[in-house]
């Protein structure tokens, strides 16, 4: 049950009202509509923000509070950022707005060491996890063929959803697909990349399993946490063993 809303202090004017948990829910999901309020508790859990508290005990959100959330929302969904990552760069945040308090609602950015957005491009960032694209759309949006569609499918690289959608994940393999295509790798050398994950998925299905089969929505938002950082985690590791594999031909 939604908690009551807070309403403006007398002679506030100015000041935006303090939030509920279920406004700050309604606010957010415009953007991030798989936002639950099990994972606003689990994200307060994990001290990634600290409403205030009524003398019920109600949560009682800032506008500050909100830009936090969309700030960690964004990163996890766009760039596979950890927590632990995003948490050191909220913390740089904290620090570096000591001096100014006056700030209302601060536009937060989450980028990568150099300044860059890992992961995913622009385009892709937009792509929702409610993505459901035909065929034809997704070989239009992608760059394959359909008989190269078929094949990836026979290969279990792409994975179409009855009856025949495809989601976002589908369209960024299919990209990455269409982009290797073009220096010469088809689609018979990516059995590898379909055998290889597979290992992985049930690697971290034995690590995220004990808190999936509990009934505490808060240990289940915590798995869906654990393999959004295993996922993260495993991109990084596989990026620099390919690096690292190819210094000697490069000769580096």
């Amino acid at each position: 049950m939604n908690e009551p809303a807070a309403s403006t202090p007398p002679g506030s004017a100015r000041v935006r009202p303090l939030m509920s948990i279920g406004e700050v829910l309604a606010e957010l999901r415009v953007d991030f509509p798989d936002t639950t309020i099990s994972k606003l508790r689990f994200l307060e859990a994990e001290g990634l923000v600290e409403p205030q508290r009524t003398a019920a005990g109600y949560r009682k959100y800032s506008w500050d509070d909100v830009a936090r959330l969309r700030f960690v929302l964004s990163a996890q969904r766009d760039q596979y950022l950890p927590l632990r990552v995003i948490r050191e760069q909220l913390a740089d945040w904290d620090a570096a707005g000591e001096s100014s308090a006056g700030r209302q609602r601060p536009m937060l950015v989450a980028v990568g060491p150099a300044g860059e957005v890992p992961g995913r491009s622009a385009e892709e960032s937009a792509e929702s996890s409610e993505v459901r694209l035909g065929r034809a759309d997704l070989v239009a949006r992608s760059g394959v063929d359909s008989a190269t569609l078929g094949e990836l499918e026979r290969l279990g690289v792409v994975v179409a959803d009855p009856p025949g959608w495809y989601d976002a994940d589908a369209l960024i393999i299919a990209r990455a697909v269409a982009g290797l295509a073009a220096y010469g790798l088809e689609p018979r050398h990516l059995r590898g990349y379909r055998t290889a994950a597979d290992r992985e998925v049930g690697l971290f299905a034995q690590l995220v399993a004990p808190l999936v089969r509990q009934s505490d929505p808060a240990a289940r938002a915590r798995a869906a946490e654990t393999a959004r950082e295993l996922v993260a985690l495993s991109q990084q590791l596989h990026a620099a063993l390919v690096r690292v594999g190819l210094r000697s031909t490069l000769g580096r």
